[in-house]
C-alpha cells in the first residue's frame, strides 16, 4: 500500500543543519544546501536509524519536526512529493484563526487557542507576514441572526470574550461595499490573515538547520513494525524507534500500515477564486458566513499578497488527488460572492485553485499515541491545522515522551528570518539599503508581483531550494500575478534551470 501524497517534481533531497538565519536583507546562506541533483550525504541517506521519523512534510509535519529539533535526537522528516507543503498546506484560505467557533472542550479548540498564540509570536520572530484584520460573521437571514448570540457564547467558552453583535447600520459603516440585505454580524477581533507558504517553509528550514534530515520524493510504501520499525521507500529503508503519522489526506492509509483502522479520511475539496489587487480596497475585514454542517462556508478575505479570496466550496469526494476546479463550483462561488460583495465580481480574476481538507467522520482532531507500537497518529487535521500547527507539535512531543521516548535536555533552535512576501511589510524592491549592497534585489523580474532577481536567486540557493517552478512561486510570488507568468515566465524558468544544472554541465 502507498502512504503519503503521490510523488511529484524534482529529484530526491536530504539535508542536514547548516548556516544561520537569513532573509532578504542578507546574502543567501548556501552552507548546508543540498542541490536537487546532488548526491545525498551518507549520514542522512535512507538506511540510517532515527529516534523519530515524521512522515508528511505539510505544515503540521514540519512543525512537529521543528519541535523535535529542540532535543538531542536523530530526527527525519519524510515527504512523498518533491517539496515541503505540497498538499493541503499550499491551498487553503490562509487565515490565522482565533478558534472562537471551535467545539468548546475539544482537543481542536485547545490546540487552536495555543497554536494561535504561538504562531503569532513565531511569525513576528521569523518574518512571516501576518495582518490582524478581524472578522465579521455576517447574517443574511433571521435564522442566521438568531445564531449570532449563541456563537458569541461559544466564543466566550473558548476564551474569546471580545465578540459582539453589530446591527445593520454598524455593519454597513464597517464594510461599505457589503451587499444589501444583511441582518447584522458578529464582530470577531483577532482573526488574521497569514502567509501559509512561508509558515511551512520556516518550520522546515529551522528544523533542517537545527539538525533534522529532510527526505523528499521518499514515499513510504511499506512499514515493517519492530524494534526499530523499518519504513520501506523507493530510495531505501528508514529505521525508526518511533514514527509520527502526519500524512494529512493519507493519514488513514498510513495508519493501516501500523495496524490501526480508527478513522477514514474523506477529501473535502475547497475551490477558491483569487481576485486582482485592484479588488483589495473593497473589503476591510475577513467576511465569514454563519458556519454550516460542512464547515465554515464561503468567505471573502484579503490575502497578505494584496489580493482578495472568494471561497471555499465544500465537496466531499472519493479521490484524494482531485484538486481540479469545476465550472459548477466556480459558478456557485460567484453567485455567493455577488451577494456578499457585489462589486467584487466586476474585478479581474487572477487565478482559481482548489485544495483538499482531511475530513473524517469525527468532529475533532484524531491525534493519539499508541505506546505499544511506538507510534503517534496525527489525523483529521482540517482547516484549522495551520493555526494549530505549533500547538499540535508541542502536544505530539508530549505524547512521544509519555510513550517512552527519552527527549533529553532542551536546546535552542538555529534562528531563521524568512524573506517577506507580504504587501503590508517592506519588500526588497523598495529597500534602498539592500539594493545598494546587492543590486540584484533592485532588478525586477516579475513585474506583476514585483519580484526581484535577487529574491529568486536567494530562493534557489536556500536551505530547502524549490523542486519546481510552483515551489519557486511559493517562495517568491514569481509568476503568481495577473499575467500568470506570461511576461516573466521564460526568465524565471531560465534562472530555475540554471540553478538545477551542475557547474560541470554549464
Amino acid at each position: 500500500m502507498t502512504a503519503g501524497r503521490p510523488g511529484g517534481g524534482g529529484t530526491g533531497a536530504g539535508a542536514r543543519a547548516g548556516g544561520l538565519g537569513g532573509g532578504a536583507r542578507a546574502l543567501p546562506d548556501t552552507s548546508g544546501v543540498v542541490t536537487r541533483r546532488g548526491a545525498l550525504p551518507d549520514s542522512s541517506a535512507p538506511g540510517s536509524e532515527y529516534d523519530v521519523v515524521v512522515v508528511g512534510a505539510g505544515v503540521v509535519g514540519c512543525a512537529i519536526a521543528r519541535e523535535l529539533a529542540r532535543r538531542p535526537l536523530r530526527v527525519a522528516l519524510v515527504e512523498a512529493s518533491g517539496d515541503v507543503g505540497e498538499g493541503t498546506s499550499k491551498a487553503n484560505t490562509a487565515i490565522l484563526h482565533t478558534g472562537f467557533d471551535a467545539v468548546p472542550g475539544s482537543l481542536e479548540a485547545r490546540l487552536v487557542r495555543e497554536g494561535q498564540r504561538l504562531l503569532a509570536d513565531y511569525a513576528h520572530e521569523t518574518g512571516i507576514p501576518v495582518e490582524p484584520l478581524g472578522a465579521l460573521l455576517v447574517a443574511w437571514d433571521e435564522e442566521q441572526l438568531a445564531a449570532l448570540p449563541r456563537l458569541a457564547e461559544k466564543a466566550a467558552r473558548n476564551g474569546h470574550r471580545t465578540t459582539r453583535v453589530l446591527d445593520p447600520g454598524e455593519l454597513a459603516a464597517r464594510e461599505t461595499h457589503l451587499g444589501p440585505g444583511a441582518f447584522g454580524a458578529l464582530d470577531v477581533p483577532g482573526e488574521s490573515i497569514i502567509c501559509p507558504w512561508t509558515t511551512t517553509l520556516a518550520y522546515a528550514t529551522q528544523a533542517v538547520r537545527s539538525g533534522v534530515d529532510l527526505h523528499l520524493n521518499c514515499r513510504v510504501e511499506k512499514a515493517d513494525r519492530g524494534d526499530p520499525h523499518r519504513l520501506v521507500t523507493p530510495r531505501g529503508v528508514l529505521r525508526a524507534r518511533y514514527v509520527v503519522n502526519a500524512c494529512g489526506l493519507y493519514a488513514d492509509r498510513f495508519d493501516a500500515l501500523f495496524g490501526r483502522h480508527d478513522f477514514t479520511v474523506t477529501p473535502r475539496r475547497g475551490q477558491l477564486i483569487v481576485f486582482d489587487k485592484f479588488a483589495r480596497p473593497l473589503v476591510r475585514h475577513i467576511l465569514l458566513p454563519v458556519p454550516g454542517a460542512l464547515g465554515k462556508g464561503v468567505l471573502v478575505a484579503p490575502t497578505v499578497y494584496g489580493n482578495v479570496l472568494l471561497g471555499p466550496t465544500a465537496e466531499d469526494l472519493d479521490d484524494k488527488a482531485a484538486t481540479g476546479s469545476t465550472a459548477d463550483g466556480l459558478a456557485a462561488l460567484r453567485a455567493q460572492g455577488r451577494r456578499i460583495l457585489p462589486e467584487l465580481l466586476d474585478e479581474e480574476v487572477t487565478a482559481v485553485y482548489a485544495g483538499l481538507r482531511a475530513a473524517t467522520e469525527y468532529d475533532d482532531y484524531r491525534i493519539a499515541a499508541h505506546p505499544g507500537r511506538r507510534y503517534v497518529t496525527v489525523g483529521g487535521i482540517r482547516s484549522t491545522g495551520l493555526t494549530a500547527s505549533l500547538g499540535i507539535a508541542a502536544h505530539v512531543v508530549e505524547l512521544l515522551s509519555d510513550s517512552g521516548l527519552a527527549l533529553g535536555a532542551e536546546r535552542p533552535l538555529v534562528p531563521v528570518r524568512m524573506p517577506n512576501l507580504g504587501e503590508a511589510f517592506p519588500r526588497p524592491y523598495r529597500d534602498a539599503e539592500l539594493i545598494a549592497r546587492e543590486p540584484e534585489f533592485g532588478s525586477i523580474v516579475c513585474h506583476c508581483e514585483r519580484v526581484t532577481r535577487g529574491e529568486i536567486r536567494a530562493a534557489l540557493a536556500s536551505t530547502i531550494p524549490p523542486g519546481s517552478l510552483d515551489g519557486l512561486r511559493r517562495r517568491t510570488r514569481a509568476r503568481g500575478g495577473r499575467c500568470q507568468g506570461f511576461s516573466c515566465g521564460a526568465t524565471v524558468r531560465a534562472m530555475f534551470e540554471e540553478a538545477e544544472t551542475p557547474w560541470s554541465e554549464r
